[in-house]
């Protein structure tokens, strides 16, 4: 017989990053599917779901909504990391978890989120380690004005100019934004190496699309950018090149469609396998689960992020194409670790 445990899913399924959300939404219902019909687990899995529908201030009561109406302690939710620390201190006061399937800036590892997907030692520092011999040095910032933006651009630049590059200019849109007319305006002026781009959303479509009209060719990179958004860029997207643990081998059939999507799957069975292995487990604090499961999963009890594989690919015909593999490394959200790229040297900052 199964016992039955209640997890939360806070994820928008409308709004600016609803193309992101669905990933998240296929990849964790999947694995709900896939687990409540393996008789070897011991678990059902029920989903209790809200929708944010992409609204900040919507986060923080619906991830208290989970869990005054539910026994749910484990939720699966966010997409930016604005809307993450909304919830955190409800998750806080509550004694719950988040787990967190979508690529972040770093510098937080608190005792109430997993980190399932990539965090800068996984994603930024290995794109620039390989974009600077290939690209040159003389980068361009852009990003969406929060978080996300100010964290991957500052270490950006800590990186680059460490290794001698020069920002040619550091801009940041508005979220949801999209005149993006005097940034490519700037950019064709300065005429950089490069672009790393972290804009998210509409915003990013808008300057993919200006940039393919104005300067086509000049590289844009980007460490957020998944196939679950190419179809709302279509053919603009050509030539943009991603940083991330999973991209869809298109000569194959089956597999994840995108890194959202295998990262909420495997967020969804690492929950499972948790709460099958130690039962009760579901009601524990996030600390406490692991230390009971000492080191048995891939989370790191010390920082709760995982091992991931290093991916570098490009689109071309629409579909991402990996150029560069690095091995797993393992999430290291404070850059502390000495097996870090060596060029990469950023002053010490906690984010709450």
């Amino acid at each position: 017989m199964k016992r039955t445990v209640e997890i939360g899913i806070l994820q928008s399924r409308s709004g600016g990053y609803q193309a992101i959300a669905r990933s998240n939404l296929m990849g964790a219902y999947a694995a709900i599917d896939a687990v409540n019909a393996d008789p070897d687990i011991s678990v059902r899995l029920v989903p209790v779901e809200r929708d944010p529908e992409g609204k900040i201030d919507l986060y923080a009561p619906l991830c208290q909504d989970i869990l005054t109406a539910s026994r749910a302690r484990h939720v699966l939710g966010c997409v930016t990391s604005w809307s993450r620390k909304e919830v955190l201190p409800v998750l806080e006061r509550a004694g719950a978890t988040l787990w967190y399937a979508l690529p972040y800036e770093g510098f937080e590892a608190s005792d109430h989120v997993v980190y399932m997907h990539a965090c800068p030692n996984q994603h930024l520092l290995p794109l620039l380690d390989w974009a600077m011999p290939r690209h040159g040095r003389r980068v361009h910032l852009l990003a969406s004005n929060y978080i996300w933006g100010w964290e991957i651009n500052r270490l950006a630049r800590e990186v680059i100019t460490t290794a001698g590059g020069e920002i040619t200019g550091e801009r940041h849109l508005p979220l949801g934004a999209v005149d993006v007319t005097g940034m490519v305006d700037e950019i064709a002026v300065l005429r950089p190496d490069y672009v790393l781009n972290s804009l998210i959303g509409p915003s990013q479509y808008a300057f993919v699309a200006e940039m393919a009209a104005r300067l086509p060719g000049l590289p844009i990179l980007s460490c957020n950018l998944t196939e679950s958004e190419l179809p709302l860029m279509g053919a603009t997207s050509e030539g943009l090149v991603a940083a991330g643990p999973y991209f869809r081998d298109p000569g194959q059939s089956g597999g994840f469609g995108n890194s959202h999507e295998a990262a909420a799957h495997a967020a969804i069975m690492e929950m499972a396998r948790l709460f099958h292995r130690h039962p009760g487990g579901e009601d524990l604090p996030l600390a406490e689960l692991l230390a009971r499961d000492a080191g048995a999963g891939p989370i790191d009890p010390a920082t709760h992020h995982t091992t991931l594989p290093v991916l570098i690919a490009e689109v071309c015909g629409g579909a991402f194409h990996v150029l560069h593999r690095r091995p797993a490394v393992m999430g290291d959200p404070y850059l502390t670790r000495p097996d870090r790229l060596p060029e990469a040297r950023p002053s010490f900052r906690v984010i709450r």
